[in-house]
């Protein structure tokens, strides 16, 4: 018997909320083909606009900060990611190791506090802030149901208001058939059951009509009230929003900031410390190309005039030995560089590439620099051009054009020609191609200048640069060969 009770109520429920649908949607029709009224709020309908935006944009907003804090943990990774390569490629026997790998932990824990911070402070209170639209939505929806229902039961009441003097007419005056029916003593009877009945539909109708308007009223004044209140605390809450991000970041970066100035001085002290040869790098000299402060350079191919006794003429005294008293320290190698394979034998003839006016008889295996040209009719001296004459000379030679001297690069000695192609391995090295001509200049120091080793500019360079600060740079001796 309970179980058939529970499901008469449920069914009764069931059909009372279709009746409802029914009426709601039969009024909401003869509301908009204008045969009823609409119950109008203005001020009400303002604040569910400001409602709609609020929502629209907090959501926004909520989407656009998880997409940031997505961006920060793909930079967390890919931070983490370089510091590991960076302590990959750092070898173990450079200075600075263990502070490097401190400073990479250290971004690790930066990384993440920052990210759970954004969270807490930033995503967690978005969360909570969306939190009541849900229910106010709903709230809002179910005043609009309501408001329905009351402009129903207003409406069916007025009707029954309206009809009210027309039952009285129709009881007023009765049907003939019915006077003629019924004795007379049953017509009292008769008008005063339609009198009954019409009263009872009004008062019914009343009834519902003050539930409905009682219904509605009570939840339009607590949403009157709430949706102006939500509506102002959004400043509230966006000024909070983000200067919790703001200060965060700010913070973030500071720290940031300290580990990367960290990281510099670990940086700039291995620099320091590798550029004054404090610790060596290990790995295998070549036995094709000679270094700089290696002093057992490759031999130059046999024959060549870079290898001849007269060339060091033009080479500053060797440094002294280490073992004796104020010799100075000879420069260390920074790096030990693999030179390109030995060279062939050269050619014991000049380059067919070398133009007849770039030659220079006065350098052949006799000749020495100091030497000072005073005349020009000198029978033992052929006619050279000036362009390739050194800078000490005085007067003029016959087919010299006197204004081409200042082409020489100051202290000029003698040319001579790349046989093979030479790779620069430091800053102050001459890149050589095969073919390229070399203007020889002394060093500024000679005890700087290493054994197998010239200082010299390229003419190329040279003549289109006129600056020797820029394009001076030494190179390999047994790679050239002498202009003859």
């Amino acid at each position: 018997m309970a179980e058939l009770g529970s499901k008469g109520v449920t069914a009764g429920k069931i059909a009372s909320n279709v009746q409802k649908k029914l009426t709601r949607a039969q009024e909401k029709v003869l509301q908009k083909l204008g045969k009823a009224d609409e119950t109008k709020d203005e001020q009400f309908e303002q604040c569910v606009q400001n409602f709609n935006k609020q929502l629209t944009e907090g959501t926004r907003l909520q989407k656009d900060l998880r997409t940031y804090l997505a961006s920060v943990k793909a930079m967390h990774e890919a931070s983490k990611k370089l510091t590991e390569c960076l302590q990959e490629v750092y070898e173990p026997d450079w200075p600075g190791r263990e502070e490097t790998n401190k400073i990479a932990e250290n971004n690790d824990l930066l990384w993440m506090d920052y990210h759970q911070k954004l969270v807490d402070q930033a995503l967690l209170t978005m969360d909570t802030y969306l939190g009541q639209f849900p229910d106010i939505k709903s709230r809002i929806a179910k005043r609009g149901r309501k408001l329905v229902d009351y402009d129903s039961a207003r409406h069916h009441y007025e009707s029954l208001q309206t009809a009210k003097k027309k039952d009285e007419a129709k009881i007023a005056k009765p049907v003939s058939l019915l006077e003629k029916a019924a004795p007379q003593w049953c017509q009292g009877k008769l008008q005063a059951h339609l009198v009954a009945q019409t009263n009872l539909l009004r008062n019914q109708a009343e009834e519902e009509l003050i539930k409905a308007q009682k219904v509605f009223e009570e939840m339009n004044v607590d949403l009157q009230e709430e949706l102006p209140s939500l509506w102002n605390s959004r400043v509230g809450f966006y000024v909070n929003t983000f200067q919790s991000i703001a200060g965060l970041e700010e913070n973030f970066h500071k720290e940031m900031s300290k580990l990367n100035q960290n990281l510099n001085d670990v940086l700039v002290s291995l620099e320091k410390q590798h550029g004054s040869n404090t610790f060596t790098v290990k790995a295998q000299p070549s036995d094709n190309a000679p270094t700089k402060g290696n002093k057992s350079p490759s031999p130059p191919p046999d024959g060549s005039p870079a290898g001849t006794p007269e060339i060091k003429v033009n080479h500053e005294p060797e440094p002294a030995s280490l073992d004796t008293p104020g010799a100075a320290i000879p420069k260390s190698p920074s790096q030990l560089r693999k030179g390109p394979p030995v060279p062939p034998p050269p050619k014991h003839t000049p380059s067919k590439e070398i133009k007849q006016e770039h030659i220079i008889s006065l350098f052949d295996d006799n000749f020495v620099p100091e030497i000072s040209v005073t005349t020009p009719s000198q029978s033992s001296l052929p006619a050279v051009v000036v362009e390739t004459f050194p800078a000490t000379v005085n007067g003029t030679v016959e087919g010299s054009t006197p204004s081409k001297r200042s082409d020489l690069p100051p202290g000029f000695m003698f040319k001579v020609q790349a046989q093979h192609d030479y790779t620069a391995t430091d800053s102050d090295e001459l890149q050589l191609k095969a073919g390229d001509v070399v203007l020889v200049i002394p060093f500024e120091n000679p005890e700087e200048q290493d054994e197998g080793w010239l200082m010299g500019v390229k003419e190329s360079d040279w003549h289109q640069h006129k600056e020797l600060e820029k394009c001076r740079g030494v190179f390999p001796e047994n790679f050239t060969e002498k202009v003859q």
